[in-house]
């Protein structure tokens, strides 16, 4: 378990993220300027809006401590690789998906440190594990920006060769990202059953409250169908393995994979169960 903590866990984030980074281009960056009004509001769901309804949705549950904090570390990831294939899925906008997943993968560098920090002093006081907020940024940076760019720049210097490598780097990522999420479970086994009956259903609540509210709330800012469908899976599509990575890494310590990891862990899970009906209701709405 130690050697799969401290070795396979940060490499097999960071080859996540490498991936990732291969199938982003500086176009995908530029893009932002070009659609500055679909991409803040994606932005600020996810930013604002995501963290936020997590905390109330935690609240409403009576979900404590540890646990409570795990929610907290999920909500302050970004969508990932994933939310840009299932934006694809459901007849999305592919580009503004890809470039908020960018550049928000990039801000969780500020934005996980920051939420980690509030919410372990919210929900655990003086019990709370003493975090240093540098050290925890520093490590989020060698774990999202440096492959991201690693990859971006392989993409560069090689396109050609990374365009046909992509598909297989993406089938690697996901058969890492379900050791990871199985291999959190399988240490928090005891604890998932005993409390499976309450963030179970805390988890699925909150997956439909933000795929709904991340529909909702550009359609009433005048954005297009096919631009909500996007905002609605970037913001509903967390990064769990960069949640558990986050649990484990920086807040477990010598625990390892402990109650933090387990919402990200479950959740990895869960996701499917509200993404899949949802994917399939947008493929049939129109584009307007």
């Amino acid at each position: 378990m130690d050697v799969l903590i401290s070795v396979v866990l940060p490499l097999g984030l960071a080859f996540i993220m490498f991936t990732l980074g291969v199938g982003l281009t500086a176009a995908d960056f530029a893009r932002v300027g070009q659609r500055p009004l679909a991409f803040f509001i994606g932005a600020l769901n996810q930013s604002i809006l995501l963290p936020l309804v997590t905390f109330i949705c935690v609240l409403a549950f009576g979900i404590r401590a540890e646990m409570a904090v795990g929610f907290m570390i999920l909500a302050a990831c970004p969508g990932g690789v994933t939310s840009n294939v299932i934006s694809k899925l459901a007849k999305g906008d592919v580009a503004l998906s890809v470039s908020l997943t960018a550049v928000i993968s990039l801000a969780s560098v500020v934005t996980v440190p920051l939420i980690l920090g509030l919410s372990m002093g919210y929900f655990m006081g003086d019990a709370a594990p003493a975090i240093d907020i540098t050290k925890t940024a520093v490590t989020m940076f060698a774990l999202t920006v440096v492959p991201v760019t690693l990859g971006l720049g392989a993409r560069a210097m090689a396109p050609a060769a990374m365009t046909r490598a992509e598909p297989k780097l993406s089938a690697v990522a996901t058969i890492l990202f379900a050791v990871i999420v199985l291999a959190a479970l399988a240490a928090n086994w005891a604890l998932f059953v005993e409390n499976i009956v309450v963030i179970g259903p805390a988890l699925l609540v909150l997956l439909a409250a933000l795929t709904t509210i991340g529909f909702v709330v550009p359609r009433l800012l005048g954005r297009s169908v096919t631009e909500a469908k996007t905002i609605s899976v970037e913001t509903g599509v967390q990064n769990s393995t960069l949640g558990i990575a986050v649990a484990a890494i920086i807040v477990g310590g010598e625990g390892g994979f402990t109650a933090y990891a387990l919402p990200s862990a479950v959740y990895g899970i869960l996701m499917y169960l509200i993404i899949l009906p949802v994917v399939l209701k947008y493929r049939r709405i129109g584009t307007a």
